[in-house]
């Protein structure tokens, strides 16, 4: 957790603060062996006391330290350059602290750099589409990443720079307007998952210093909840009676609504709006879902507004894949109709289509010089498929 607090307008003050720093403290008391990179932990005795400690940084008896911290930086060394001791005296001038910017995050150490590389590029490659993410960057670096050893002895500090970082870094990013989810590669086998607050008055709790435990159990939330919805669409799963019970009508409260019938393009289209906007750490709005819907027709004169996405929104609710937020005006997606939809729209569009559209030609197609493992499966499945075809006297 790294608090950023800012203090008033007549002579503006702003103090940064790194929790891993107070963390690491606490463990060497505590007899915790970890060697550090950086600002981050690679190697940890016991995991769990680290976490422990970790999780005293969002107590309530925080504030005082954190506000004794300031003080102590500001008055003694800071101040005295504008106001001597004896005019600050006189004058009673004191500060008021707020959390302007506050990040929170969680690290994943694996035994293996080479390990990591596969699970986060898998990710990548299941989440962004359905999550429309739009950036996604890679910087090469200079060494290869070890596959079948720990490195021990090796130097703690590195540095990550644009032009020759030490690892390979991947960054893959969501931009919620002033907050920010972001998960990425840091040194050999660490990855990092982050929620930022650049400014925590999107948070709608206060800006306080006595907020700093409120805000701090908000971004955790976040981060947890985006962790889950990556989870869902990495693995997605639809039972053998969603098909038949989806075109069934179903009752909202005391209203009737129709069912889903996804072999309609404005329900296709619906469906990956909703998967886009499902890693929204606020949830979202039907006037949302209605921007995402035009944006997925690509048709300048196709109209969809508000009233239809939220008739939309309540054949979801019916079908248990997404659920109103409280009494507010926004909705978030069920985990499991995450997985349900996910599973639906991979189904048609990366599956189904393709094979229809390989199989109308009976002409084979040239294999690609570099296929990609996924490449072989297509092959595999389409032959099965045309075979299928021909016995069952389907022409596709």
């Amino acid at each position: 957790m790294a608090p950023f607090i800012t203090g008033p307008d007549t002579f503006p003050v702003q103090v940064i603060l790194n929790g891993h720093e107070y963390v690491a403290c606490q463990a060497k008391k505590a007899g915790i062996r970890f060697t550090k990179e950086g600002n981050c932990f690679t190697h940890i005795s016991d995991a769990a006391g680290l976490a422990r400690i970790a999780d005293t940084l969002s107590e309530s008896r925080t504030i005082g330290r954190l506000s004794q911290v300031c003080e102590r930086w500001i008055y003694t060394t800071c101040l005295c350059f504008a106001l001597e001791l004896e005019e600050q005296k006189q004058s009673g001038f004191r500060y008021q602290y707020s959390n302007h910017q506050i990040e929170y995050s969680r690290n994943l150490l694996f035994e293996v750099g080479g390990h990591m590389e596969q699970v986060f590029q898998a990710l990548i490659d299941r989440s962004r589409a359905p999550l429309d993410m739009q950036t996604v960057k890679t910087i090469l670096g200079y060494r290869r990443r070890p596959q079948y050893h720990k490195r021990r002895g090796h130097s703690a500090q590195w540095e990550v720079t644009l032009e020759r970082p030490t690892y390979d870094l991947t960054m893959f990013k969501l931009y919620c307007g002033k907050l920010t989810l972001k998960i990425y590669t840091k040194g050999e086998r660490v990855l990092r998952i982050e929620a930022i607050a650049h400014n925590t008055e999107q948070l709608e709790c206060g800006r306080s210093l006595e907020k700093f435990p409120e805000i701090v159990a908000i971004l955790k939330s976040l981060l947890e909840r985006f962790i889950d919805t990556l989870s869902y669409i990495d693995q997605c799963f639809i039972g053998d009676q969603t098909l038949g019970q989806l075109p069934q009508p179903t009752q909202v409260g005391k209203t009737s609504v129709g069912g889903i019938d996804f072999n309609k393009p404005r329900m296709r289209w619906v469906a990956s709006a909703v998967l886009a906007l499902a890693a929204s750490p606020e949830g979202f709005t039907a006037s949302q879902l209605a921007e995402r819907v035009r944006m997925q027709s690509r048709d300048k004169e196709f109209q969809y507004g508000p009233p239809r996405a939220a008739y939309d929104l309540k054949k979801l609710r019916g079908k248990q894949i997404v659920s109103r937020i409280g009494k507010t005006p926004r909705y978030e997606v069920v985990a499991e109709g995450l997985r349900a939809i996910t599973a639906l729209v991979l189904l048609r569009e990366k599956i189904i289509k393709p094979l229809l559209a390989a199989a109308k030609h009976h002409r084979r197609s040239r294999r690609p010089r570099n296929p990609a493992p996924i490449d072989a499966h297509y092959y595999t499945i389409r032959a099965a498929m045309c075979g299928m075809f021909h016995h069952l006297g389907i022409a596709a």
